[in-house]
């Protein structure tokens, strides 16, 4: 399996961004419970990442009941992903950063990023 991270430069730390990618892909079931991930070796050279950096963020995500780690056999999407948290200012806090960052992935600054925002609002009132 690849999967593929990119990194922002300039934005939240590598481990940062590789977590929220993760999670985000569990989110949307693009990777479902139960799924194998690539080693942290295999996922570090295919995302050109340091291997501590992926172990950052699988041990991240295993502490949050993302993933289970489950030795030699390796590390898997659990059963049942955590509930979402009940403080929705903080859920919205952490979709804005992803979006964020996903707008500098895109080539678009903070502005233009806001002004996308600003007009999917005035579209959805209509």
């Amino acid at each position: 399996m690849t999967l593929r991270i990119e990194i922002v430069p300039g934005g939240p730390p590598a481990s940062a961004q590789a977590r929220e990618v993760l999670r985000d892909l569990i989110d949307r079931g693009e990777l479902l419970p139960g799924e194998r991930l690539p080693t942290v070796r295999a996922l570090a050279a295919d995302a050109a990442l340091a291997p501590n950096t992926v172990a950052r963020a699988y041990r991240e995500l295993e502490q949050a009941g993302y993933l289970e780690g489950r030795g030699r056999a390796g590390t898997f999407v659990v059963d049942e992903p955590p509930p979402a948290t009940d403080d929705a200012a903080v859920a919205l806090a952490d979709a804005a950063d992803r979006y964020l960052v996903r707008a500098k992935q895109l080539g678009f600054d903070a502005t233009a990023a806001t002004h996308a925002v600003e007009a999917a609002t005035r579209r959805a009132e209509r």
